[in-house]
């Protein structure tokens, strides 16, 4: 059986790094907008934590590319959607249908 604790934590990092995203644009639209020292407080911390989640979403995107043998298509396409408002959930999601097809294979 493959292992699949790699895309389980590609998964997570998809997920936390698509909610620093709404994080990060909640708080230029909303709270620099009624509290402007409340959202410069915050840009800080919520910006350094996606900048870690990016990295990390994108070392775990080459791992994965190379321990799955992914197309060069696809690891690009996973790459832009890290850009893309919400593209990282729908890596999510894909992930999760790749580990269930891993699992019906082996099994």
């Amino acid at each position: 059986m493959k292992n699949t604790k790699l895309l389980s934590a590609f998964g997570w990092a998809a997920i936390l790094e698509g909610i620093s995203t709404i994080l990060l644009f909640a708080n230029m639209l909303i709270v620099k907008r009624m509290d402007p020292e409340m959202g410069k407080a915050l840009v800080y911390p919520i910006g350094m934590a996606h900048g870690l989640l990016f990295v990390a979403y994108t070392l775990l995107l080459i791992q994965c590319k190379i321990a799955y043998r992914w197309s060069l298509g696809k690891s690009a396409l996973y790459f832009v959607l890290s850009f893309v408002p919400f593209g990282t959930f729908w890596v999510d999601k894909k992930l999760k249908e790749e580990k269930k097809s891993l699992k019906s294979v082996t099994a």
